[in-house]
């Protein structure tokens, strides 16, 4: 098969065609964006404490003290999950004793919060939290329903990976964008917090498949010096601006049902771009779908208005593409080379995402305002994404990729070094961790693009992305370990960054390379030694260390 590059060089690197497929996939992951994270608000939970009932009859000054003060974290506060036995305040309260001076309240009885909770609506009017009392005993359920999310991230990323190789990028993209909005809107109207799981889950899945199927099919449409801009100005940028509406429209919808709706209602507005984007090119072409791919790059011709070459791919349009090489995982992986890439990128993947998840999932735990705390942390993407889209053109990715691991593992370990007082400082490297973190996001995806063939392209993300939802699944329980201490959150997160950051090193450079088109094709990762059999071109052996 020719490479697709040279053959459609004519028509340049820019253009209208070019700038307008890049504008319309940017629009697509607006919604990936405002989508992914809004289980910060919609799963915030704010200050409470027991209820005790109106009825009681119970003087004010002891319904005051009916709560018992504890110490956490060196602080003391009322407890969230004790109050004192109703039947003891009242007797007390009817023999006109003073709380704390006639009565010693630590000797009073204890019990759990057999009436609910009352809760703080400064912040937020209503969450699952709220309304499933999702606290106390039942508070692992929290990150167990952020987990689901990315669980349904690693399913999707697996199957839609899958799918998008066998049945077409467009296809999977539109199919992905229509359950993305189903099941939002189905979410806002989850009657029970397991259906609530269920559809999250679901609304996982469809989130990654968009993501992934127009990342592919934005970077195989798009032409060479176009596609490291829309993978970073472009495609994370436009994620960073739906992150950043996230919490403006949470500030104004304070509800999780209305904000939910809110958001389904945006993502309905994608269905009518199928009649703009067309089919991946090189995905039509390892099909054998030559007429196709020739009509594509004609109407390309037509809006860069460009001369197109009379006679296009004319060697290929007896050639039947093999299929179980095309789509099949067992046969990506049967070269040593292909799998020493895929077990390094699988590693990258799993540590950057459980740091960048995590820091993000965090924001709600900040001090200070958790929807200025959300926007803030958006708003530290975007320097990440400028600086990425220029050190991307001049820098191997290899260097880039390294020192934004060691910085951002090095950032989180120093966290827990400020004094308390400083809440400033901890939010500001808080915010230079999430950077960090936020370029080796943008640089692995693109580098990931970059390694494989188009044949096995989109399952390698796919199976890529799988593994990272190791990473953003445990996320959560690794936020929830600050219950235990505070720090041992960063000090986890900040430990796996760091030992994870030299698998890298191993990996060939892409910097200023053509995308490969087949496996043969792709560069040896260093330690390998390619040996060319005449029964099978594709055979790699191990070279010794």
């Amino acid at each position: 098969m020719s490479k697709y590059d040279e053959t459609a060089a004519f028509l340049g690197q820019r253009g209208p065609y070019f700038w307008i497929t890049f504008a319309l996939f940017n629009i697509i992951y607006v919604s990936t964006g405002y989508s992914g994270l809004y289980i910060v608000f919609v799963g915030a939970t704010p200050p409470h404490q027991c209820y005790i009932p109106e009825d009681v009859n119970i003087s004010l000054e002891w319904r005051k003290a009916g709560i018992p003060l504890e110490t956490v974290d060196g602080k003391i506060q009322h407890s969230k999950c004790r109050r004192y036995r109703l039947d003891v305040l009242c007797r007390l309260s009817a023999l006109n004793h003073t709380p704390g001076v006639e009565v010693n309240l630590t000797d009073l009885e204890q019990e759990g919060c057999i009436d609910g909770w009352t809760y703080s609506n400064e912040t937020f009017h209503s969450t699952i939290v709220t309304e499933w009392n999702l606290v106390c005993d039942s508070a692992w359920k929290v990150p167990f329903t952020s987990s689901t999310f990315f669980i349904g991230f690693l399913v999707g990323s697996f199957v839609s990976g899958q799918l998008s190789d066998r049945f077409g990028r467009k296809t999977v993209l539109f199919g992905s964008l229509a359950a993305h909005f189903f099941f939002i809107f189905a979410h806002a109207l989850a009657p029970s917090w397991r259906l609530f799981c269920v559809l999250f889950f679901c609304v996982g899945f469809a989130n990654i498949s968009v993501y992934l199927s127009a990342f592919v099919l934005g970077t195989e449409t798009l032409s060479r010096s176009m596609r490291v801009l829309f993978a970073t100005l472009g495609t994370f940028l436009h994620y960073c601006l739906g992150y950043m509406l996230l919490p403006c429209v949470a500030l104004v919808l304070r509800d999780w049902r209305p904000l939910l709706f809110a958001l389904a209602g945006f993502s309905s507005v994608y269905f009518p771009l199928w009649w703009f984007i067309s089919e991946s090119p090189r995905w039509l072409l390892s099909k054998g779908r030559v007429k196709e791919v020739e009509a594509i790059l004609r109407d390309a011709a037509r809006w860069n208005k460009c001369q197109v070459p009379e006679v296009l791919f004319s060697q290929l349009e007896n050639v039947t593409p093999k299929r179980e090489e095309t789509h099949s995982i067992v046969a990506m992986l049967r070269a040593g080379n292909v799998r020493g890439i895929t077990a390094m990128c699988l590693l990258l993947w799993m540590s950057i995402n459980m740091g960048y998840f995590g820091l993000s999932l965090n924001t709600s735990n900040l001090s200070g305002n958790p929807h200025l705390n959300c926007f803030l942390s958006a708003l530290s993407e975007v320097p990440a994404y400028l600086a990425s889209s220029l050190i991307l053109k001049y820098l191997p990715r290899r260097v880039i990729l390294s020192a934004c691991l060691v910085v951002g593992g090095s950032v989180l370990l120093l966290i827990q070094l400020v004094p308390e007082g400083l809440q400033p400082l901890s939010l500001a490297l808080e915010m230079m961790g999430k950077l960090s973190f936020t370029m080796s996001f943008c640089v692995v995806y693109i580098y990931t693009v970059e390694l494989y063939p188009t044949v096995f392209r989109n399952a390698g993300m796919g199976m890529c992305s799988s593994a990272a939802r190791i990473g953003s699944i445990t996320a959560p329980y690794v936020l929830y370990l600050g219950a235990v201490n505070k720090f041992l959150p960063y000090i986890v997160m900040g430990s796996v960054t760091i030992g994870s950051c030299t698998v890298n090193l191993f990996l060939p450079e892409t910097l200023n390379k053509q995308l490969p088109e087949t496996i043969e094709q792709m560069q040896t990762i260093r330690g390998y030694t390619r040996v060319q059999g005449k029964s099978n071109p594709a055979v790699t052996t191990e070279a010794e260390f």
